[in-house]
């Protein structure tokens, strides 16, 4: 199955799991599969039904918003990886 790799600040909602295995067809699919296990991250990773727009999510090392987005489909060996957006100056 795919898995997820949970950043270090959201682990306390997901009981401290590093990663977390989820299912779909596609990332959108595999989005709402962890939230669904685990409910209290949805507020963090959406916002009205929308993904958040500081929550960059990986598959491999291509940001999907380059790719087709939550389109994008999953395999069964996907690894994805939520990637917080970092502000500074």
């Amino acid at each position: 199955m795919a898995s997820i790799k949970i950043p270090t600040p959201l682990r306390q909602y997901t009981g401290g799991q590093a990663e977390v295995t989820i299912s779909g067809r596609t990332v959108g699919e595999g989005l709402h599969d962890l939230v669904r296990q685990y409910p209290a991250l949805g507020p963090h990773i959406y916002e009205d039904g929308v993904r958040r727009g500081f929550v960059n999510v990986f598959l491999g090392s291509e940001d999907i918003r380059f790719l087709q987005d939550e389109d994008t489909p999953l395999a069964p060996d996907s690894k994805l990886r939520i990637v917080p957006a970092i502000a500074g100056g």
